[in-house]
């Protein structure tokens, strides 16, 4: 199967190890195409400070009523068993995810061809800030190597695309980069580009999640089916 034919999960977190997960977006695609989007605000399990605060714009008062993030465990463990969680720069995302529950339960090993096996592991991750320095590197490079999202979107000429999902899907107020969703929709919409990047959209699964790391140690274990 090609990746583009896999259910792809894009996450994004905002908040940390410390105050927990305070908003989550989760956007799937398949098929060249965005399927579904969605997301929420958690309630706090630890002090948000107000350098924190003043970046993605969740105030800790503002979030009292709503549930925490850990009565989400059923919803995270059906779409890692649905397909593999996708971020931009993933290591942020798989640690907090991590930090709320160390492991999902028994999930598909998509790192292996059909038939694989299971493994108890949230990842490995499609991580868009691995692979655009690729992608880039095979079509001439992108001025001064930047692969930040909001830089990423506009030199891909993304922001009018993302706008427009932004105002189908999220709330006025949080339609904006530092805001889960609109950042999921932004990394999901940067990997819908790769598709049409030549030598990348007509590959598998497996080949993608080996190209989501730079290090060649990594990748040289996942071609021999061990999870990283």
């Amino acid at each position: 199967m090609l990746w583009r034919d896999q259910l792809i999960h894009f996450i994004d977190f905002e908040g940390s190890t410390v105050s927990g997960i305070l908003e989550y977006g989760v956007v799937s695609l398949r098929g060249g195409e965005i399927v579904t989007a969605a997301g929420r605000s958690c309630r706090p399990v630890g002090r948000v400070r107000a350098e924190e605060t003043a970046v993605h714009g969740l105030a800790p008062e503002a979030l009292a009523s709503c549930p925490p993030f850990s009565a989400e465990f059923e919803t995270f463990a059906r779409l890692r068993e649905s397909g593999p969680l996708a971020a931009h720069f993933a290591n942020a995302e798989n640690t907090l995810l991590k930090a709320t529950w160390p492991y999902p339960r028994a999930v598909p090993d998509f790192a292996r061809e059909a038939g694989g096996g299971q493994v108890l592991d949230w990842g490995p991750w499609i991580d868009t800030g691995r692979i655009y320095p690729q992608v880039r590197a095979d079509a001439g490079g992108l001025a001064g190597g930047v692969f930040g999202l909001a830089e990423l979107v506009a030199a891909e000429g993304l922001q009018a695309r993302l706008d427009g999902l932004a105002a189908e899907y999220c709330p006025v107020e949080r339609r904006h980069f530092h805001a889960a969703l609109y950042d999921a929709l932004a990394g999901a919409l940067l990997l819908l580009q790769v598709v049409g990047v030549p030598g990348w959209g007509d590959k598998s699964l497996r080949w993608l999640i080996e190209h989501s790391t730079l290090d060649a140690g990594k990748r040289e274990r996942l071609r021999q089916g061990e999870l990283f």
